[in-house]
């Protein structure tokens, strides 16, 4: 354990030193468990405690009486130079022991641009952070999370990768480890155990060979239990199993501080850029009655004053106005805000604010994605001009003035003129708040046109497309900045050279783990901070990498080629992909599958008998 005097030392000296306290209401210390996990978030605390995925997994882990969750997050640079100072190692925040005294640690993998943390948080840890330099008795270290979908940038650095939803696996992998160790396995044969269940990919089992050209020729299996395609898990029903009462309640304000009830799982809107669209199907609703349950077990137990109706597109739940409504009536004399993270471009939006606003009212969001009709048709954002209007018209009328839109730029396809069609939105907002009678006017009037630069994702329509290059990107931005003057209208935007970086991991294969190491042993870390990021030392680390970064982020690939991801089975299938991509290139749009099976490949979907009123097949 942590000497006390040296942690009390640390915490004097570093900005926020309740980030690493623990001991928060809800936070849940085990004395003596048969097997320590410790579940790692390569972020700051305040990002980390904001994340659903942790809530659930721990309270999940920590209702098994044989096994014991604890978390750890990425130590602001000013704490990990007091703690090596103090040789004080990355802890766990419930027992203050050491991470490598732990029998698994694990990392979520939400974001690319947070792997050098994974190397920071194991360095600090004592833990060897490449997997063939680990001891016998250092920790198993594996990784789920989205990113686990798309592994091999962190093959070096990984034991074992978790592809799927976690609540159907984690526990089946801890007891896994757990029964291997009791009866005195070596780390090996347990990961050759582990390896045998389903979702579950140990990299050091398979060789990955390339040709001539730099391309994947072929991937090998060097050991029996190494399956030749890795299934995704998925929870086939939300109402069954584990369902959250209680949040662990930070001691400091977090990205959010809220009650957070998932509606459900999956997407049916079919968005070609959007990677959780496709990995999270098919839809698994909640019912209404246990989401209510959940809010107010989650409410009672926190004491929070609002509750996120969180999900891929919360507005598509089919219960929501209901729920609202139920909602409201429980907890508008308490005032309890209710929250949605996602809007909907629709008529039916409109009267669920009109609901939610009876407590608070807050700036709205919304994501028109796209600047043209014409690119919104080829990413399949099926919403039009006078869908966005109508919607805006409404809420000036309901007394809301603040209005976000959230764009991408550099999509497939994308010409100049689609990019400045983001300027032509918001000014058409604009002027639709003032385009009223005086006395209807109120509030101080803002549109904020937010523009992210699009990066292509594997398992998605355009995980074949390359993406805009640097001076691309950076002629749109100035061409949106130079056009937007007035200052009712702002315009903000992310950096490309990050999202360039982020499209080199993204689509990376296990040689991408060089300069991930290069970058780190040059300092890199939290490189989803401004603050931290820097090209020119990943440029540098590209060199000593011998990572050409336009072979990842710029080039064409084609449907023939092997990704180094296809051994992994998200459920859709890449004939379906290939086909989107296709449809996308000719501005063509495919149907909500709420309506009629779109033949994506799911099998078994749970949708066929409860929305579809037709299901021609699956192909």
């Amino acid at each position: 354990m942590i000497q006390s005097e040296k942690l009390e030392k640390c915490l004097k000296k570093v900005e926020k030193p309740a980030r690493y306290i623990g001991s928060e209401l809800n936070s849940i210390y085990k004395e003596d468990p048969k097997l320590r996990f410790a579940f790692c978030f390569p972020d700051v605390y305040e990002v980390g405690m904001s994340h659903l995925g942790m809530q659930i997994l721990y309270f999940a882990i920590n209702e098994q009486p044989l096994l014991a969750c604890e978390r750890a997050f990425a130590p602001w640079p000013d704490m990990a130079e007091e703690m090596k100072k103090e040789s004080i190692p990355l802890y766990g925040l419930e027992s203050k022991l050491p991470l490598s005294e732990f029998d698994v640690v694990g990392f979520t993998l939400q974001y690319e641009m947070s792997y050098t943390n994974i190397l920071y948080m194991l360095d600090l840890a004592n833990i060897p952070y490449k997997a063939d330099a680990r001891r016998e008795d250092d920790p198993i270290i594996i990784a789920g999370g989205p990113c686990a979908t798309t592994p091999e940038p962190l093959a070096d650095f990984i034991d074992c990768f978790v592809v799927g939803e976690g609540e159907e696996i984690n526990i089946r992998l801890l007891e896994t480890v757990r029964r291997g160790k009791e009866a005195g396995k070596k780390k090996r044969e347990i990961l050759r155990d582990l390896a045998e269940l389903e979702g579950i990919y140990i990299p050091a089992f398979y060789a990955v060979d390339y040709d001539e050209n730099g391309l994947i020729a072929g991937r090998r299996a060097l050991v029996p239990e190494a399956k030749e395609t890795i299934c995704r898990i998925r929870l086939h029903d939300m109402n069954e199993g584990f369902q959250l009462d209680r949040q662990i309640v930070p001691f400091i304000e977090t990205v959010h501080d809220r009650a957070v009830v998932e509606l459900f799982r999956g997407c049916t809107q079919g968005c070609r850029f959007c990677q959780a669209g496709m990995m999270y199907r098919p839809i698994r609703e909640r019912d209404t009655e246990t989401l209510l349950t959940m809010a107010d077990n989650i409410l009672k137990n926190t004491g929070y004053d609002e509750v996120s109706l969180t999900s891929l597109s919360s507005c598509d739940y089919r219960m929501l106005m209901p729920l609202v409504d139920e909602l409201v009536r429980r907890y508008e004399s308490d005032n309890v805000g209710i929250s949605l993270p996602s809007l909907r471009l629709d008529s039916f939006i409109v009267d669920v604010l009109r609901q939610i606003e009876k407590v608070r009212k807050s700036g709205l969001t919304f994501a028109p994605e796209a600047g043209s009709q014409r690119m919104r048709d080829v990413i399949n954002k099926n919403v039009t001009e006078e869908d966005l209007m109508w919607v805006v018209n409404s809420v000036f009328a309901e007394g809301w003035s603040r209005i976000k839109l959230y764009f991408m730029i550099g999509l497939p396809g994308e010409e100049m003129e689609d990019a400045l069609g983001i300027r032509d939105l918001a000014y058409k907002v604009k002027e639709a708040f003032f385009d009223r009678p005086k006395e209807e006017i109120r509030g101080h009037f803002t549109v904020t046109a937010s523009a992210s630069c699009f990066v292509p994702k594997g398992f998605t329509p355009f995980q074949w497309a390359p993406q805009d290059s640097l001076e691309t990107f950076f002629e749109k931005i100035q061409a949106l900045r130079g056009s937007i003057r007035d200052p009712k209208v702002k315009f903000q935007y992310h950096d490309p050279y990050t999202s360039r970086m982020e499209a080199i991991l993204a689509r990376g294969d296990r040689r991408t783990g060089a300069l991930i190491q290069e970058a780190y042993t040059r300092g890199q870390i939290f490189d989803g901070w401004s603050e931290y990021f820097r090209y020119d030392v990943w440029e540098q680390a590209m060199e000593a990498a011998g990572i050409d970064g336009d072979f990842y982020a710029n080039r064409t690939r084609a449907f023939d080629e092997i990704l180094p991801w296809d051994f992994i089975d998200i459920g859709v299938s890449k004939a379906y992909l290939k086909k989107e991509y296709q449809k996308a290139m000719e501005g063509i749009t495919t149907p909500d599958c709420r309506g009629a099976c779109n033949g994506c490949g799911i099998r078994n979907c749970e949708m066929w008998e409860e929305f579809h009123a037709t299901a021609p097949g699956i192909q």
